[in-house]
């Protein structure tokens, strides 16, 4: 009995917290939250916001936006069952047509209609954990279209999930002239004053050290918190604007990464930016590579980025016309994952098992 009481108290024995702490940092996710289930401390310790938030993540997945038939889901590894419910069916009980519009720490942003025409522009919006099967049903967004022909109202999700109870919904105008932002701590919307002026977003969206990340069509990100209280802007390295399309953007290893195509130059190269200084704007060459090396051939116009690995330096990109790998940045390795085809309009996924708010579904 004494025995049992020591081990509530001290869940790995005589091993000091300094170096337990260290350990469960750097186990898996998903390992660390099967071991809450071993005893009270064990649930206590697992559930340290600064464990979690260093813990491993690994992104396995991608989902689709599919205007066709509802939630695709594409299970990287292509081994054993995926980790969580690839159609979402747990949401589709409740609502007729589903569409997953951003995932971000874990949680899936998705648009839901009343009925089966998907070119009606009144929709709502739903924010699920697929991997525990939660989900929340926002209120009516402010910013609504009166018609078709209005310019497209945006909306992006921050999750964190060393914080996994609350996430943000901010949704503008596509010149962001009007903004909103939903917070579940109040489960209301409130109307902010814009920050940005002459800007339009490009590509997904980076949620980092609670702050929302957006690339414009100015070759600039802008910058804004939870609140809508701090806007701010981050110049790109000046070789960007060169580039045949716009640059890219996303988190790896708790750094803000920018990737481009750049073919004004006599061979076609990806190069890979790290943000080193944050409040500086300071960013730093990570990786060049020749687009011929990760395709075979030079298809330098059709390549398209698709995502970096939030854990490891990895990469994800297609070809317009034929194949999407992923390149590992470090080992200069190429894997084929699939077909352009198949990752047309993915976003990733990484799962995230933390408990939801209280007041979800």
């Amino acid at each position: 009995h004494e025995q049992e009481q020591e081990h509530e108290k001290h869940p790995a024995g005589s091993l000091p917290e300094g170096p337990l702490v260290e350990i469960l940092s750097r186990v898996p996710y998903k390992s660390l939250c099967r071991f809450k289930c071993v005893s009270k401390p064990w649930l206590a310790l697992c559930s340290d916001p600064d464990i979690r938030k260093r813990s491993p993540k690994t992104m396995v997945d991608f989902f689709l936006r599919n205007y066709g038939i509802g939630p695709c889901f594409i299970n990287l590894s292509g081994r054993g069952q995926p980790l969580v419910d690839p159609s979402l069916s747990f949401l589709r009980e409740s609502f007729t047509l589903l569409i997953p519009q951003q995932c971000c720490g874990g949680l899936v942003l998705c648009k839901y209609w009343e009925s089966r025409y998907v070119e009606e522009f009144e929709y709502n919006l739903v924010v699920c954990n697929p991997a525990t099967k939660k989900w929340a049903e926002l209120p009516p967004n402010p910013i609504q279209l009166q018609d078709e022909d209005e310019e497209e109202v945006e909306e992006y999700l921050c999750f964190d999930p060393a914080v996994p109870s609350r996430f943000v919904v901010l949704t503008h105008t596509w010149d962001f002239t009007e903004v909103a932002i939903y917070s579940s701590d109040t489960g209301r919307w409130t109307t902010v004053e814009t920050g940005w002026t002459d800007e339009a977003p490009v590509g997904l969206p980076v949620f980092l050290n609670g702050t929302l990340h957006l690339m414009t069509t100015e070759y600039s990100i802008v910058t804004v918190d939870t609140e809508g209280k701090v806007w701010g802007q981050i110049d790109i390295p000046g070789n960007m604007r060169d580039s045949s399309d716009y640059p890219f953007i996303g988190q790896s290893q708790g750094r803000l990464y920018a990737w481009s195509i750049n073919d004004n130059i006599d061979v076609c190269q990806l190069s890979v930016w790290a943000l080193e200084d944050y409040g500086g704007a300071k960013w730093a060459l990570k990786y060049t590579v020749n687009i011929s090396e990760l395709f075979g051939r030079n298809c330098c116009k059709y390549v398209e980025p698709l995502a970096i690995h939030p854990d490891c330096d990895l990469i994800f990109l297609a070809d317009r016309r034929g194949k999407a790998i992923s390149y590992d940045m470090d080992s200069k390795k190429v894997h084929v994952i699939g077909t352009y085809q198949t990752f047309n309009g993915a976003v990733p996924y990484v799962p995230c098992f933390a408990e939801w708010p209280s007041d979800g579904h």
